[in-house]
């Protein structure tokens, strides 16, 4: 009997073990002291998707690993795209103290889980409509934005190439993400994740890199590139 119990412990633990997901997980810094990149080798979500939470609330039912990100109390932000998790923290506590710890929790999550983002909800997508006319007015900057109050323009496609060859692939290396909301009266409006959410040099980065390199592939078409 006691054999018998012995012989079916080791193969229960035997089958949670086979269950582990190969996964390596390294850390990057990014521009952004509030943030660190968490780049693992294998997708966390597919078809180009990407999605940001603000808050425990926001990630429930969306994504486990973000919720579960959220239990550590200095967490303030949690951006997944690709193969990467971006966590944002407060002022609490210093990386070099936690940055180790933080790596093998994701890579022991992502060993035990398959799928760090189930759902995108369309509310995570376009979080507020009224706070668009407020930023194309001049009014304050919204902390998000819904692209259905930009109506299409004959630019939007020759904007949305530009930012995906030049810009894209160098916000996603420094774990964040830019999306092009609208374009209005030569005025784009793109949506900063991530780690450049929050950036002290992200105002260096839009206006003197993506403000720029539009204003002089399009100089009849964009006059001012604005974060929202």
């Amino acid at each position: 009997m006691v054999v018998n119990v012995f012989l079916e412990w080791n193969y229960i633990c035997d089958m949670n073990e086979r269950k582990k997901i190969p996964t390596a997980v390294y850390a990057e810094m990014t521009p952004n002291p509030s943030s660190m990149k968490f780049v693992a080798d294998r997708l966390l979500l597919t078809g180009g998707l990407q999605v940001e939470y603000k808050s425990k609330a926001e990630a429930a039912g969306s994504s486990p690993l973000a919720e579960e990100l959220f239990n550590f109390p200095f967490v303030t932000n949690v951006f997944i795209a690709h193969n990467f998790v971006t966590v944002t923290k407060d002022g609490t506590i210093d990386w070099d103290m936690i940055v180790m710890q933080l790596r093998e929790y994701i890579r022991e999550w992502l060993m035990d889980n398959e799928i760090a983002v189930s759902t995108v909800p369309a509310e995570l997508m376009s979080r507020s409509a009224s706070m668009i006319e407020e930023a194309k007015a001049g009014g304050s900057t919204p902390s998000s934005v819904d692209r259905s109050n930009f109506k299409p323009s004959e630019y939007d496609d020759a904007i949305m190439a530009l930012l995906e060859e030049f810009v894209r692939p160098a916000v996603e290396a420094d774990g964040g993400a830019i999306d092009f909301v609208g374009y209005d009266e030569k005025k784009v409006f793109v949506e900063m994740k991530g780690s450049c959410a929050g950036c002290p040099s992200s105002t260096a980065t839009l206006k003197g890199g993506i403000e720029n390199l539009l204003k002089a592939k399009l100089p009849s078409v964009v006059e001012e590139v604005i974060s929202v």
